[in-house]
């Protein structure tokens, strides 16, 4: 079962429940912001309070609003750990804080700098090595428990990360940086977050040109400890997504390019497609009006 955000055939955006037969029904909150407020409790009560069958989806949208924030964990999969060390002139910092207790967590969104499904992701203008980062993306509540999970992709600049770890934030915050989707599947219905497999394919023009698939059981750490380590520091009103890292990186050699499509599948959790486009311009249709 899935919780999606969509806009409806007035243009309003709406939050919905669709089940597995793809039969959606619209939840009374006005914002995922509000449905993530509380408990996991009162995820389920108001999924419980569903409405009559929607007939007037237009467009899904990404699952993220109103002030809930997008963090992500980094070199939490060996493969992470072996290319930001490959990237980089400063290798020992990822040995580290691979093996550490402290993982690393790192802002990366405003809910409305987020592209959704079929929205374009963007490769920064003044980046020479770029990839896309696909990752499971855990959506948390206010309260810190599990309502869901979605599929993410981390955009990233590998030269600019590269060239100083402290770089990271320009690296990985910009336009067109972070794509969610398709929608938020519903803890209870993912028997084990750490069993699933993530595939990765880059398409250009008319080939395949990059393609690799991981699984969730090579995380260095749980799910639950990354989450832990997020909200130890910050409270979280509106809830927060948690994109967990990536285990699939190609090898210095690849570059995205304006024009690719690149697709994430994570089993049990969804499929999100976005194309690419290169610099912040192309990304100005996502900046709000007022």
């Amino acid at each position: 079962m899935d919780v999606v955000r969509y806009r409806g055939g007035d243009s309003s955006v709406r939050i919905g429940v669709r089940d597995g037969e793809g039969v959606l029904r619209r939840l009374p909150v006005g914002s995922l912001a509000e449905l993530l407020s509380a408990d996991l409790a009162h995820v389920l009560a108001v999924v419980d309070d569903a409405g009559g069958v929607e007939t007037e989806l237009v467009r899904v949208l990404a699952p993220v609003d109103g002030i809930t924030e997008v963090w992500a964990a980094g070199v939490t999969y060996r493969r992470s750990r072996e290319a930001r060390a490959e990237e980089s002139r400063e290798a020992d910092v990822y040995e580290r804080v691979y093996d550490a207790d402290r993982p690393e967590l790192f802002f990366k969104s405003v809910a409305w700098r987020v592209s959704g499904p079929g929205e374009p992701v963007a490769i920064r203008a003044d980046s020479t090595l770029d990839v896309p980062e696909p990752e499971l993306a855990v959506v948390v509540t206010a309260s810190g428990e599990f309502a869901g999970y979605t599929v993410c992709n981390d955009m990233s600049s590998r030269s600019i990360e590269g060239e100083n770890p402290l770089y990271l934030p320009q690296a990985k915050v910009y336009a067109g940086g972070c794509s969610l989707g398709p929608a938020i599947r519903l803890a209870s219905t993912v028997r084990d977050p750490h069993a699933l497999a993530i595939r990765l394919s880059i398409r250009r023009a008319d080939s395949v040109v990059f393609a690799g698939a991981t699984d969730t059981g090579r995380l260095n750490r749980s799910i639950e400890v990354l989450v832990a380590w997020l909200y130890a520091g910050l409270p979280f009103p509106g809830g927060a997504v948690l994109s967990t890292g990536t285990g699939i990186v190609p090898d210095l050699g690849f570059t995205l390019v304006d024009g690719d499509e690149v697709t994430v599948e994570i089993d049990g959790v969804g499929t999100l497609v976005n194309p690419v486009v290169r610099g912040r311009a192309a990304m100005d249709w996502l900046t709000p009006t007022s």
